[in-house]
């Protein structure tokens, strides 16, 4: 687990509002990214009448998240999301100015687009997150772009200081309900699980456990 102390340090560099323009994004909402922002709806995957509701909470920037994506959950998704078994949604838990970039890029594409960037990042994130030398955050506007993010669009995302604001505090607000101290976190219905299963097999278990 990665343990992560929440801070408002992301926000020092306070910059306006830039429009979005394009059909890869769609167009930016203003300063108020409120409750009604859809790019801060609920992203779920699986059957909605399972009787497991798996709840992940994760950062981009995390390496144990990024292990549990790579290695574990494409087993969870083929045998127990696809099947119908469980239902999955995703929560964002930001450890830095980073990771909140890319979290507010993968919540501004389409949602069908939103898993497999996250995918993507996670599969690379040595490359983009931690390489030597060079600036991460213009790493990531390079994945971006791969997602068909333009620079000026991407530009505009990570100056939408109302947008973070509004993520970062659905992060504190979790981070106070259920006294979350780092990531991976998860809850098998109402059961929590604060590490990396490290394998299916206990993964499954957990499940079984919560139906």
């Amino acid at each position: 687990m990665t343990r992560i102390s929440l801070s408002r340090r992301f926000f020092v560099s306070a910059a306006p509002v830039l429009a979005v323009a394009g059909t890869a994004v769609g167009t930016a909402h203003a300063a108020d990214a409120s409750s009604t922002d859809a790019r801060l709806s609920p992203r779920i995957l699986g059957n909605p009448n399972a009787k497991v509701l798996v709840q992940e909470w994760f950062s981009l920037t995390c390496t144990h998240c990024a292990h549990f994506a790579t290695e574990e959950f494409p087993k969870i998704k083929e045998k127990l999301i696809d099947t119908g078994k469980i239902r999955y949604q995703f929560h964002d838990f930001c450890g830095d100015r980073v990771g909140l970039t890319a979290a507010m890029v993968a919540r501004s594409l389409p949602e069908e687009r939103y898993v497999p960037f996250i995918e993507a990042l996670f599969s690379s994130q040595m490359q983009w997150a931690f390489a030597a030398g060079g600036d991460p955050m213009q790493r990531l506007q390079q994945m971006s772009a791969l997602a068909g993010v333009s620079a000026a669009q991407f530009d505009a995302i990570s100056k939408d200081n109302a947008f973070a604001e509004a993520l970062f505090d659905q992060v504190k607000k979790d981070a106070d309900t259920y006294n979350i101290q780092g990531t991976p976190y998860f809850r098998f219905n109402n059961t929590h699980y604060d590490q990396d299963p490290e394998t299916y097999e206990k993964f499954a278990d957990l499940v079984a456990k919560a139906s």
